[in-house]
């Protein structure tokens, strides 16, 4: 249920005000900062005036948007390889590897439904971080024989169900792509120096133990990582954005894919990379962003320790907030799932990210394009969520409504 959008400025001045009265994460520099976010007029939000030609809105936005990802490679060759076929109950499994750069290469998941006569409705599904970077697809897609570590994740986080799959015998074709840093594009040990793996070679690659030395090591190195893509000249969002709509390239040449009936869906990092895939790729139809919606503000007061490097454009905040820019995309329907248990943000800011979204909907008459759902969970993606999300899904994509 969306909460008014009068009672956004109240949430996000109580919050500043309960927070300036406790000690923080980072002591005497919090209010200061919070006090210069709270400056922020978000001038490119659909909010901040009239915007009587809406795809010069777009546009404009957008463009802020890439201008602030910076990352701009060349283009990818068209040089997609079918690795591994696997027959599933009620759709097949191809391991394919395509380009993402001139000078990248991912692998990804393609699922395709059995029994197929035309087109059909595609939805990307995006991996969550987890601290788990030593598989990337593989958390939100059935393998067989999974290692217990990586069973246990989808257990606790999934409730035991990958969703792809899921989507893909409800009769969408599915892509699963492995992100920038994780799975087949994760860091190569045998590329760093000696003393930054030297714990690895005490295990068996691929066994529990090695994995788990693996995702602390990557973890460990994310801060490393993120200055030198700083020092490069891009951001990391900028990386995994990017390689994103790469891969809509990609399932775009796919013949099995109705063109004109493409969604997205991903938990947290994948729910963050989910509502800028919406944003920012007008390809893309319906969006379900679960576990990452939130006002940046609302972040400041102890939660920002909560989360990675990965999320991080510089200069946002001064012309858009994260409910801004999903909404960038709007009428196009989108779902935003939360958990009313999630420690990773404060209820404040999933409620004004709520409202915010809600009214922008509201102002161009599509307030049913709009839903946010609160599950009683820790921060997951359990099946009631998933069922949720798939019927949105399917109400949207495969209902004949116009998009």
């Amino acid at each position: 249920m969306s909460i008014s959008f009068a009672v956004l400025i109240s949430l996000i001045t109580q919050g500043a005000e309960t927070s300036q009265s406790l000690k923080s994460d980072i002591g005497s520099f919090f209010p200061f900062l919070d006090a210069y976010a709270g400056n922020s007029a978000c001038p490119l939000s659909y909010l901040s005036g009239t915007w009587p030609d809406r795809e010069a809105w777009r546009k404009q936005g957008r463009n802020k948007m890439f201008e602030l990802l910076r990352y701009g490679p060349k283009p990818a060759p068209n040089d997609a390889e079918i690795l591994e076929t696997t027959k599933k109950d009620g759709y097949t499994r191809y391991l394919v590897r395509y380009s993402v750069t001139s000078d990248r290469k991912t692998e990804a998941y393609l699922l395709i439904p059995d029994g197929l006569t035309k087109p059909a409705p595609a939805v990307l599904a995006l991996h969550c971080h987890s601290g788990f970077y030593y598989y990337g697809k593989e958390k939100i897609t059935e393998t067989e024989h999974p290692p217990k570590i990586l069973q246990d994740l989808i257990n606790g986080t999934y409730g035991g169900r990958p969703f792809a799959d899921e989507l893909a015998r409800r009769g969408f074709v599915v892509l699963v792509p492995d992100a920038f840093y994780f799975g087949s594009q994760r860091i190569q040990p045998d590329s760093m120096p000696e003393e930054r793996i030297a714990g690895l070679k005490k295990f068996k690659p691929g066994s529990d133990d090695y994995i788990r030395t693996f995702n602390m090591y990557s973890g460990r190195q994310e801060e490393l990582t993120a200055k030198s893509i700083f020092a490069a000249g891009s951001t990391w969002p900028g990386i995994l954005f990017q390689g994103d709509r790469a891969s809509v390239d990609y399932l775009l040449t796919r013949p099995e894919v109705d063109p004109n009936r493409i969604g997205c869906m991903g938990l947290s990092i994948g729910g963050f990379r989910s509502a800028h895939l919406f944003a920012l790729d007008p390809r893309i139809k319906v969006g379900v962003a679960a576990g990452w919606m939130v006002t940046y503000r609302s972040l400041l007061f102890d939660h920002v320790k909560n989360h990675t490097w990965m999320v991080y454009i510089p200069g946002q905040e001064a012309f858009l907030d994260l409910p801004d820019v999903v909404t960038l995309n709007a009428p196009n329907p989108l779902m935003v799932i939360n958990c009313s248990q999630d420690n990773l943000f404060s209820m404040d800011g999933m409620k004004a990210a709520e409202s915010k979204i809600a009214e922008i909907y509201s102002r161009m008459g599509a307030s049913d394009r709009f839903r946010c759902n609160y599950y009683d969970e820790p921060h997951s993606l359990k099946i009631p969520a998933q069922n949720d999300a798939i019927a949105w899904l399917e109400h949207w994509l495969k209902s004949g409504v116009s998009l």
